[in-house]
């Protein structure tokens, strides 16, 4: 045969999950804040669920009856359960209420009505004085809007002097200058793209180099900071000798070389790398949006007496129930089969989401309070006291695989006496210590970091003695994991850190 299009059939076997369980994973990893907004989306698309202020103490304890191993029974108030059949072949007496559409919507129009009516006899015009006037325009005229670092460079590209193509070139090059106000492309790929030259777009740029905030156009660091010196004319200085010519060994902190290449006193080059220091190495910071990040514990740890309690945050996760009016939708008889498989899909669909929120509590609080039980000496005496711990074993006690666990703390918090901390910061891998008790790494790094904090600037110590320190503290662990810690914590090799 040639070559060709051919069909052709294939049998195979492949794990597939099925959108109810991929919705429970997604509700069981995501965060609280998070949670609520994936609610919000199901309410969007489930009329038959609606959300409800609290769950009555009662409903809440059967809840936690009902509840056995991974699977656990609906609430009560998440009825009616699967097996209820639903009487469709009789119609009600003539004295019960029917739940009728029209009459529904019929009643919310005279509602809406009547609020309308209300509010306008209550808020009949007032006649407004030119001060009331002139105080509301001063109201709106003190909103204020951020401004970005490309409308700032925009607007003052319009106090240059630049002809109108000039002012085209700025706008592009401001086009390319990232939020940090550093030029992201070159002057040649610029060109290439356009019909310019790289003069002409190297002349607009040497402008643009001149605007606010200092140092904003630059093609690298070593460019910014000597921008920001020229601005204040310190070309002569020594600080603009080592920018421009010891660049390299600046990064490095090389200083005695630096020294000798500057033909000044390892003192005098300190001296001069501490001003450096005060240079702005991202000019677009201040205009950089303020991102503020909130979290909420999903798990509380409060002590009582020697032992701690463990609670879940249930007040942030939203209450749902089952409407009573679709379930009298289905027991009418009037209703066609079609809007009663709707509403039963519905009824399911809704039943499916209450049990995986009650579901994804119980979990949290039961890895929560195995978190607690593992690691009591750290909710009492701190950081210090961290003892290793794998998911695997969490797992274990819960009776739930190793990748649930993983799921379940995903971007959760716990409150403790301690503090706030992730819920990944308690499963740590670790090392042992002269008695054959396990040592958390996390501890480790925290002996590692306060060593190297109390230690000489002018001798400082290396990774063998640091090994050595440990030692002597009983805990056996390489010269390699010292210096893996020492590269987490950020802290520089010891010829780095020594200070002449």
């Amino acid at each position: 045969m040639g070559p060709g299009l051919q069909l052709s059939q294939r049998l195979t076997q492949s794990l597939v999950l099925a959108p109810q369980l991929q919705q429970s994973l997604a509700l069981l990893q995501a965060p609280t804040l998070e949670l609520k907004a994936l609610v919000a989306a199901e309410l969007e698309q489930n009329p038959v669920l609606e959300e409800v202020a609290e769950l009555d103490v009662e409903q809440r304890e059967k809840a936690d009856d009902n509840d056995e191993g991974d699977t656990p029974e609906v609430p009560d108030f998440a009825e009616p359960p699967e097996d209820v059949k639903f009487d469709t072949t009789t119609e009600k007496n003539s004295g019960d209420p029917v739940d009728d559409f029209q009459a529904e919507f019929e009643k919310l129009v005279q509602m809406d009505q009547d609020w309308r009516d209300h509010f306008s006899q209550a808020n009949t015009p007032i006649r407004s004085t030119s001060e009331d006037e002139e105080k509301r325009q001063f109201m709106f005229d003190s909103i204020t809007a951020e401004t970005s670092l490309a409308q700032h460079l925009v607007e003052q590209v319009r106090d240059t002097k630049l002809n109108e193509e000039e002012q085209g070139i700025a706008e592009l090059l401001i086009g390319n200058i990232d939020d940090y106000g550093y030029l992201s492309t070159t002057i040649e790929e610029l060109a290439t793209s356009t019909s310019l030259t790289p003069d002409k777009i190297s002349e607009v740029l040497k402008v643009i180099q001149t605007f606010d905030p200092v140092g904003v156009g630059a093609r690298d660091l070593r460019e910014c900071l000597l921008l920001q010196l020229e601005r204040i004319g310190q070309q002569e200085t020594i600080e603009y000798r080592i920018i421009r010519d010891f660049m390299d060994a600046l990064g490095k902190r090389r200083i005695p070389e630096i020294a000798r290449g500057t033909g000044q006193t390892v003192e005098e080059v300190q001296e001069a790398l501490a001003r450096i220091g005060k240079l702005e190495p991202r000019p677009g910071r201040a205009f950089l949006p303020a991102v503020e990040q909130y979290v909420a514990p999903e798990v509380f740890v409060v002590k009582n007496g020697e032992d701690f309690t463990v609670t879940t945050n249930d007040e942030q996760i939203p209450h749902l129930r089952i409407s009573n009016v679709y379930k009298d939708l289905m027991s009418a008889g009037e209703n066609n089969a079609d809007v009663k498989n709707y509403i039963r899909e519905k009824i399911r669909a809704g039943k499916f989401l209450i049990k995986s929120l009650h579901q994804r509590q119980t979990t949290i609080a039961n890895i929560g309070r195995e978190i607690v039980k593992r690691q009591h000496e750290f909710m009492q005496k701190g950081v210090a006291f961290l003892k290793p711990m794998t998911m695997a074993q969490v797992a274990e006690v819960v009776g739930v695989h190793e990748t649930t666990v993983s799921r379940a703390v995903s971007g959760k918090y716990i409150e403790t006496p301690q503090g706030m901390f992730e819920m990944k910061y308690f499963f740590t891998a670790g090392l042992q210590n002269a008695h054959g008790d396990d040592v958390s790494n996390t501890s480790v790094k925290d002996m590692i970091a306060e060593i190297f904090k109390g230690e000489n600037p002018s001798a400082p110590l290396s990774d063998q003695e640091v090994v050595k320190m440990l030692t002597a503290k009983g805990i056996t662990i390489a010269r390699r994991t010292v210096a893996k810690y020492r590269d987490e914590l950020g802290i520089l090799p010891s010829n780095l850190r020594k200070v002449y």
